[in-house]
């Protein structure tokens, strides 16, 4: 039997897999924020000692950052080739979104991990950190014209050297950032999450041995690209173009254009974005990394069976978009690029394929976090906070199912943090926890539907900022389905309601006790002509509240009993027996 045969590449596959997996659980249990212990925004990682390629990732980190880390921790490993050798305990951190990051509150560390002496490969997490400073609390400045504005900058630095943290730069750190006596639990967290990956490695090392290990990785990685190019030579071959909309950057209120020119060629796709809009002024432009890793998990929503490592993405060419905003340099701001623009980007790859490959694919989704900050102090327990809300909204429609209602985003597996925590650690209470109703875009299968969710300021004053999107055009349908409903917000005060201009962007938003800040998400686009649907379908999700009557005639052409008639009835009625008889 060959050393490396099926099972032994199964079981080294699960290994390294298993590593991560206990990395993100260290991670999560230990974290003091919420958002990253119970919304789960965070990843952790295990990279190639020469070029930070991907070896594994857990199964519980967000797919967004399956590609940024890789240029993350290629930055380190340019970065230690100049400074000089690295020694076990020492520990980098590095948020500088130009270097293969994301937004500033996604902070990475990087740890070489040592085996018998030598390097043997690089354990990297992300946590999203509620705060790192800038103009509004929790980052999310929705009118930044440059990135200083966005908060506190880190290129690669040792935070840790030889197990022991430098004091000198965690006060640089500390002094820069909001709530900064409650961070030090996250960096201990996000630190132990790499020490737990180390000591499992080494475990596997030890029962398996380097040789063992090392050829299974670069017969792994091998066969994810063996196993991702067999699925793209079922895609037809030939040119697909697919559009995407951005509401606005923020500061400019226009739309934002994302043209994606997709070529697939034998087993290679292709993919340009150069006739997409130019850099924006607001913080909605995407840094290469986020644009990058946002094509690689389009993909792998498509074909999600092929496993996750450096080879997935060999097939997968993407001519870089230089003078566009999916190519930020400094100082452009992009607090926005990896929550919003990046499932913007996703969206364009499933609008270009969708007609060529209907039945892998679906219409688009809610696409957008939800991110919203709230940043003030609490007077009943004396200290300042940062509230990060994540929200969900409805998935798009596919042939085989409707879309599901209120999933995470295109981007991660990330949840909302359950509404007691909040109302637990911040000076706040949710009055209403809701479906959207309507907002299910409609299709043969229609899309799931977003949320809706009310949020009172019970004491004090506070901040308000968010940056979401698709409040100007909703989700995009498939083959004829209808685009979801879009996302909206007001903040209801004594002196009347106030809506941003900029629909579901703003920031520096003054809240006195009392006030409310009211959000409906996103529901998924339709998939196929609606008067396609069932009949019968169409009534239970009246009976259950989804739709009115009303909306059943209007955008399915079924008229219920009971209900006033339909005057376009009897055109409905033969436009579906047209469609029955083609």
């Amino acid at each position: 039997m060959s050393a490396l045969d099926p099972v032994t590449l199964a079981v080294m596959q699960s290994g390294l897999q298993q590593v991560c997996n206990e990395m993100d659980l260290a991670f999560v249990r230990a974290a003091f924020s919420p958002v990253i212990s119970e919304a789960l925004d965070r990843s952790d990682g295990i990279y190639h000692k020469d070029d930070g390629a991907l070896i594994a990732q857990g199964e519980l980190g967000l797919p967004v950052f399956v590609g940024t880390m890789q240029f993350s921790t290629r930055a380190v490993i340019e970065r230690v080739g100049r400074a000089g050798e690295v020694r076990p305990g020492d520990m980098f951190v590095v948020n500088d979104p130009y270097l293969g990051g994301t937004h500033l509150m996604d902070v990475r560390f990087v740890m070489p991990f040592c085996y018998q002496g030598a390097l043997f490969a690089w354990l990297a997490n992300t946590g999203h950190w509620p705060d790192t400073g800038g103009s509004v609390p929790g980052g999310f400045s929705a009118n930044a014209t440059e990135i200083e504005q966005e908060g506190l900058r880190l290129p690669p630095v040792k935070l840790y050297k030889e197990g022991e943290i430098d004091q000198e730069i965690l006060s640089i750190i500390l002094s820069n950032i909001r709530i900064a006596d409650q961070r030090i639990g996250d960096i201990k967290a996000q630190a132990a999450a790499l020490h737990v990956g180390g000591a499992r490695l080494t475990a596997l090392l030890d029962k398996y041995g380097e040789a063992l290990v090392s050829d299974c990785i670069v017969e792994l990685r091998r066969r994810a690209a063996r196993q991702m190019r067999a699925k793209i030579a079922t895609i037809p071959d030939g040119n697909y173009r697919g559009t995407a909309y951005v509401d606005s950057d923020g500061v400019v209120d226009e739309p934002l254009e994302i043209v994606m020119a997709v070529r697939k060629a034998g087993e290679e796709l292709y993919f340009d974005m150069t006739g997409s809009s130019p850099p924006c002024r607001g913080p909605m432009n995407s840094v290469i990394a986020t644009t990058k890793s946002a094509i690689y998990l389009a993909i792998k929503h498509i074909f999600p069976e092929v496993p996750i490592n450096a080879g997935t993405f060999e097939p997968l060419h993407i001519a870089e978009p230089r003078g566009t905003f999916l190519y930020a340099e400094y100082p452009r701001p992009v607090s926005g690029c990896a929550a919003e623009v990046s499932q913007r980007i996703a969206e364009a790859v499933f609008d270009a394929l969708v007609e060529a490959i209907p039945e892998r694919l679906f219409a688009a989704p809610a696409g957008t976090s939800g991110n919203f900050a709230l940043g003030g102090f609490d007077p009943a327990k004396g200290r300042a906070y940062v509230m990060y809300v994540i929200s969900g909204g409805g998935y798009g429609g596919s042939a085989a199912c409707d879309g599901l209602t209120n999933g995470c985003s295109t981007i991660g597996i990330s949840k909302t943090t359950p509404i007691e925590v909040f109302e637990q650690r911040y000076p706040v209470l949710f009055e209403e926890y809701s479906l959207h109703e309507g907002s299910g875009g409609a299709g043969r299968q229609r899309g799931g539907f977003g949320v809706n969710y009310r949020v009172r300021l019970r004491r004090g004053t506070a901040r308000a900022s968010m940056v979401m999107d698709h409040g100007r055009v909703g989700p995009n349908g498939a083959l004829g389905g209808a685009t979801g409903g879009v996302n909206t917000v007001a903040v209801e005060r004594k002196s009347g309601v106030y809506r941003p201009p900029h629909l579901s962007k703003d920031q520096d938003i003054e809240l006195e006790e009392g006030d409310v800040v009211r959000v409906s998400t996103p529901g998924g686009g339709g998939y196929g002509e609606p008067l396609q649907r069932e009949p019968a379908l169409v009534a239970r999700d009246v009976r259950r509240g989804y739709y009115t009557a009303d909306e059943a005639a209007r955008l399915f052409g079924v008229v219920l009993m009971g209900e006033p008639p339909d005057v376009d009835a009897p055109a409905t009625a033969a436009r579906r027996a047209q469609l029955a008889a083609e």
